[in-house]
């Protein structure tokens, strides 16, 4: 009896490849997200749960804090001594407008206040942190004009 010789790929084969090659260009397209959205998004996250900390301590401590931003950082003024905060960004340098500092406390009830983030040279959309007052700092989207 003759047997027949396979040549080839069965369909099952050619499909499973083919799966297996979408899964990992999903997994790259994925990866290559926009950086400098994902590192202002970063930044703006980092900032609002450090100025709701430093809220905190000047009501704890009955202390008037201030974030002040500067060239290539911020810094916190009115904390204890014994209360280390960050002073830089993460990375690259973020702009941020006003250039006006913020009042962290002791009340409870602060001033409305807000400023907004941007990293230079990026295509990444503004974010804005703001406040009412009473809820904490939170991170909202602020659209682009032409």
């Amino acid at each position: 009896m003759a047997q027949l010789k396979h040549a080839g790929f069965t369909l099952l084969e050619l499909l499973v490849v083919i799966s297996i090659m979408a899964l990992a260009t999903a997994g790259v397209s994925l990866a290559i997200r926009d950086s400098g959205e994902q590192q202002l998004e970063r930044e703006a996250q980092r900032l609002a749960t450090l100025l709701e900390s430093a809220r905190a301590q000047a009501r704890t401590n009955g202390a008037l804090v201030i974030w002040r931003p500067m060239p290539q950082g911020f810094r916190f003024e009115g904390l204890p001594p014994n209360v280390k905060m960050p002073t830089q960004w993460l990375q690259t340098p973020v702009l941020v407008q006003p250039n006006t500092p913020l009042v962290l406390g002791p009340e409870p009830l602060i001033p409305r206040q807000s400023i907004t983030l941007s990293l230079p040279g990026s295509s990444s959309a503004p974010l804005r942190l703001a406040t009412d007052g009473l809820r904490p700092f939170s991170i909202q989207s602020q659209q682009v004009v032409p």
